[in-house]
């Protein structure tokens, strides 16, 4: 499964938030953008949508900055990248082309429970415990 780079984005965004807490560093879409290797524009999207699900409160002005939400801190990342992606299937059996064997196929039903694990592996964590020491170390020192 291949995530798309909203949601990796929105990840990491999440994770630079966390970071930057611990660390009381005032953080801001740019700093993300920065460090996230992205363009502002796409950071601003998914703090758009972050802040949409309740996961980061933004304020603007000159003391300005991004935080997370309570929410935000103990979101599930299995939660969060369901949220991000969408609930699609891992293959379009049904698309512009419909697959001929479709009928007696095994193959959806395979992919579907293969989907579900790996967000139930991810329900496992939460945006905390991808930001606890050492990482947070790491992860802080990459903010400008």
């Amino acid at each position: 499964m291949h995530l798309t780079r909203f949601t990796d984005l929105g990840i990491r965004t999440m994770m630079l938030l966390a970071s930057g807490e611990s660390d009381d560093r005032r953080v801001t879409t740019r700093t993300i953008a920065v460090s996230a290797g992205a363009s502002d524009n796409h950071i601003a999207k998914a703090v758009s949508r972050l802040s949409e699900l309740g996961l980061v409160q933004a304020r603007r002005g000159r003391i300005g900055g991004l935080t997370l939400t309570e929410d935000g801190r103990h979101a599930s990342i299995g939660w969060l990248v369901r949220q991000l992606e969408g609930d699609r299937e891992v293959i379009d059996c049904d698309g512009d082309n419909p697959c001929p064997l479709i009928a007696g196929c095994r193959l959806r039903r395979a992919l579907a429970e293969a989907k579900e694990a790996f967000y139930a592996q991810l329900d496992k964590y939460t945006v905390a415990d991808l930001a606890r020491n050492p990482s947070i170390t790491v992860i802080a020192t990459n903010l400008l």
